[in-house]
């Protein structure tokens, strides 16, 4: 029997490595949401009836860590059944293999090739960062951060909620904010709680460190560990950026928002959040997104088509291939030869892979777009915004998400599941091609531009 074990586990490990690194996250992380799924839809970890289709649904934006959801994660689900979708949200917070290649290198302080190129996939480092010293500060410090955010939660649950439901909902909402997932067991997020300083305080403080991503944590760290360390040019472009497009936005919401202008108290406190939950894609919120006027859910649908950082939780196509693109821009309409930005040529390769992401992502958004205005009933900007939410894995809403059709629900779910993965590595994985051994003679031509 065990030998009989062996050998198939064997063929199946020569089975993935036929794969390409893009296809074997796609099968890996369809592999979570399907797992997820089943679990689910085992009926002794529901409160009430749940769909096959609803449970789909939350499945994959756990995984995702989107946040959508088409029924009350508290009123549907039991203990278990939250437990499970707080493991899917961990799992794909920290990503796919980092953890078992993490527990690999304690053990046996060896990576293989095989987790070596799906992890240099999936987190897509500058050479001055060594995989397995990033291995290591995504483990600890999301650790760290997720045992501090679920003190802080405590604190301020305990005043509401008895003991054990405040602990609970304190762990859970540290994870969900930490992996920037949004899923929230009160059923109208943290609108209660829009003055408490303390949760809006922790939510903000797990979300930021969450989404500016582990390339930061670990640039950081090692400065710590050794001072004579250089920050990376990739962590000053996205802490600057971060800085600014979050300024950018909490400004729009405080001074044109007219659901938070009107606010008496927590005036700015509402703008900063609303802003730093749509960049962070955290997706909670603390006043109604479905209150917003068409200008400001245009600010908002920016903020989270932009995102944060990559190799963090965030989703969007993230600041760095924004400021790629704002380079391109810049440089040609300079005359200029090579592409700079902030007084450094970033590589043709680069600005390759920023381009792509930024095309197909945009691609994507009108394509999701037009899908479901064609199929379901809604006000332009409220699927607009839907889509922007799904695909940047934030998981705010104007409250369309409970009355989408079935293929409107299917849709969102294909959306949130590309941009957990990303779309390029999406796109990567779909259509892959092996190399074929004659080469076909290419011909070269000119196009007017």
């Amino acid at each position: 029997m065990g030998a009989s074990l062996k050998n198939i586990q064997k063929k199946y490990t020569l089975f993935k490595k036929k794969w390409t690194p893009q296809q074997n996250l796609f099968y890996g992380f369809l592999t979570y949401v399907l797992a997820g799924f089943v679990l689910l839809c085992i009926p002794i970890f529901h409160k009430t009836d749940v769909s096959i289709l609803d449970n789909l649904f939350t499945a994959t934006s756990a995984v995702s860590t989107t946040g959508l959801v088409t029924v009350s994660v508290f009123d549907s689900y039991n203990f278990f059944g939250q437990f499970i979708i707080m493991i899917l949200i961990q799992l794909g917070g920290i990503g796919y293999l980092t953890f078992t290649t993490y527990m690999l290198l304690s053990t046996t302080k060896k990576m293989t090739l095989w987790h070596k190129k799906i992890l240099s996939t999936e987190f897509i480092l500058p050479e001055s960062i060594q995989i397995k010293d990033f291995l290591k500060s995504v483990i600890i410090f999301t650790l760290i951060m997720e045992i501090l955010g679920s003190i802080m939660f405590f604190i301020v649950f305990k005043q509401d909620l008895p003991f054990f439901n405040a602990l609970w909902s304190a762990i859970f909402h540290s994870v969900s904010t930490f992996c920037t997932a949004g899923f929230s067991l009160f059923n109208n997020s943290f609108i209660d709680y829009a003055n408490n300083p303390l949760l809006n305080f922790t939510v903000a403080l797990l979300a930021i460190f969450g989404s500016l991503g582990f390339i930061v944590v670990t640039d950081f760290y090692l400065k710590v560990k050794n001072f004579t360390h250089k920050i990376s040019f990739t962590t000053k472009i996205i802490l600057y950026g971060f800085i600014i497009l979050l300024s950018f936005g909490t400004c729009f919401l405080y001074w044109f928002e007219p659901s938070i202008t009107q606010l008496t108290q927590g005036r700015l406190l509402a703008s900063f959040f609303q802003s730093m939950s749509a960049m962070t894609t955290v997706g909670f919120n603390t006043v109604d997104f479905g209150l917003f006027n068409q200008s400001m859910l245009l600010v908002c649908i920016f903020l989270m088509y932009v995102g944060a950082s990559p190799s963090g939780t965030a989703g969007g196509i993230k600041i760095t291939t924004l400021s790629a693109i704002y380079a391109i821009i810049k440089s040609r309409l300079r005359g200029q030869k090579k592409i700079t930005f902030m007084h450094r040529v970033i590589p043709f390769e680069r600005l390759y892979i920023a381009t792509s992401a930024f095309i197909f992502y945009t691609t994507i958004i009108v394509l999701g777009t037009f899908l479901i205005t064609f199929t379901n009933d809604f006000k332009f900007e409220d699927i607009l915004f839907e889509v922007a939410s799904a695909l940047g894995t934030v998981g705010v809403s104007t409250g369309i998400t409970t009355k989408l059709n079935t293929i409107g629900k299917l849709i969102i779910i294909v959306l949130m599941f590309i941009g957990r993965l990303g779309v390029l590595t999406f796109g990567l994985a779909l259509w892959h091609r092996k190399k074929e051994n004659q080469k076909h003679k290419i011909l070269k031509e000119d196009i007017a531009i």
